[in-house]
């Protein structure tokens, strides 16, 4: 699925093309799938910050097997089951990545969970670990809880030891984000500070997740903690928050910016780190995404539409077997 360019669904094309070559420190993966996320809809409408040149293919994060390995690569081989981590390529059925991209597919992940997982786990746990310092005992508010990357943090932050308060439209919506673990769960169509002020004791969230933006964001501002901090995760809603400096100032919270994409890239080990730690919970069976549609590759721009218009619930996956 190529986008020739920036006229969002409308760029975009199936075409042949040839089988990539990997490189000597390169693998080449036969995808099997490849996970649906918002940076990928916003790249095709040029509206990201990553801008990558035209044409290109979008897809975050895919998963499938090994097929051919570079001159240079020690330690996978063809037939691996794999999960790969990219800027762009996913929406295709062969991939080209350096291999420090590739990651075994932990024990008893489906080629779609696996698809699905890296980003919003990867994302979650920088978010909590890394950038709020999130401790046992505190309040989680996660904002957009039933989208892929909210329910991977009700369930880090679950597994962190925080009460959590997931906010989500829908009661179909909220019974899965009860399912992934949240104490209580929210409907934000509702006063949101109401919700939470009264789930606290008046006291507000210490820590609010947040890859909506716009609205949600200002009713963060309404229902922080002393000492609390706000994490910026995204702007799925359209709308950029604007602040007061005085806010932050009197009631004494941090607005915290999480890009854990940039994150792995400017400090290499503890990017290593975060993702040996999402991993082992995988393997342990304490994180996994939750896949609400599948849609073969052809229906690429289908399944965006789905995201778009807010349908899913956890991750949205294409697959490339049909």
């Amino acid at each position: 699925m190529v986008c020739r360019s920036l006229d969002g669904s409308a760029g975009l094309t199936m075409e042949e093309c040839l089988s990539p070559t990997p490189g000597p420190s390169e693998v080449r993966v036969s995808l099997r799938a490849s996970a649906v996320n918002f940076p990928d809809i916003l790249m095709t409408q040029g509206k990201y910050q990553f801008k990558p040149p035209l044409p290109f293919s979008p897809g975050f994060e895919s998963a499938g097997v090994i097929n051919k390995i570079g001159v240079d690569v020690n330690g996978m081989e063809p037939g691996d089951r794999v999960m790969t981590h990219q800027r762009v390529g996913g929406y295709a059925e062969e991939i080209v990545v350096p291999m420090e991209e590739v990651t075994p597919l932990p024990v008893g992940m489906s080629f779609e969970e696996g698809a699905g997982f890296m980003v919003g786990a990867l994302t979650a746990h920088v978010a909590l670990q890394w950038r709020a310092h999130l401790e046992a005992g505190e309040t989680l508010l996660v904002h957009g809880a039933a989208g892929g990357m909210g329910l991977a943090a009700v369930e880090l932050g679950k597994h962190m030891g925080a009460k959590v308060i997931g906010s989500a439209r829908g009661e179909g919506r909220r019974k899965v984000v009860a399912f992934k673990g949240a104490d209580h769960t929210i409907d934000p169509e509702k006063s949101v500070r109401d919700q939470v002020l009264e789930l606290t004791g008046g006291a507000g969230a210490d820590v609010i997740f947040d890859p909506v933006g716009g609205d949600a964001f200002d009713q963060s501002v309404r229902c922080v903690a002393w000492e609390g901090r706000i994490l910026v995760i995204g702007f799925a809603s359209g709308r950029i928050a604007q602040i007061s400096t005085n806010l932050p100032l009197i009631k004494g919270f941090s607005v915290v910016g999480v890009r854990a994409g940039e994150f792995g890239r400017r400090n290499p080990n503890k990017g290593r780190l975060a993702r040996q730690y999402v991993i082992k919970l995988a393997s342990d069976g304490k994180l996994r995404p939750h896949i609400s549609h599948r849609f073969p590759l052809a229906d690429a721009v289908l399944a965006m539409q789905v995201l778009a218009d807010r349908q899913a619930v956890g991750k949205v996956v294409l697959t490339m077997d049909g």
